[in-house]
């Protein structure tokens, strides 16, 4: 069954646009080196509803399965765009938010 796999973040003020793009094209590179990563799509915000408490960016990926998913988090490609993923955010546990279903 396959999982949708969801972030959300909090982007630092100060922080340029193109940091912000080259943390989302690092993880939207990864469709098509990581096993079972399907698809991503991800990007500012940009609902008129004003429920974002904060969150300014966020992205989806699909996996083929839970064993992918599994096998996505500690792989290496995974954990170097993470890590300039979280150079990006504020700082705090807050900042973000991650919801997985199948």
């Amino acid at each position: 069954m396959q999982i949708k796999h969801v972030v959300l973040v909090k982007v630092a003020s100060g922080v340029s646009k193109t940091e912000v793009e080259r943390a989302f094209d690092d993880l939207g590179s990864l469709v098509g080196q990581v096993s079972g990563l399907l698809d991503y799509s991800g990007g500012a915000n940009n609902s008129p509803e004003s429920k974002t408490q904060g969150f300014t960016h966020g992205f989806v990926m699909t996996f083929a399965d839970a064993a992918s998913r599994d096998a996505y988090l500690p792989h290496p490609l995974h954990v170097k765009a993470a890590q300039r993923l979280s150079t990006i955010l504020q700082p705090g546990a807050d900042s973000v938010l991650v919801l997985d279903w199948s």
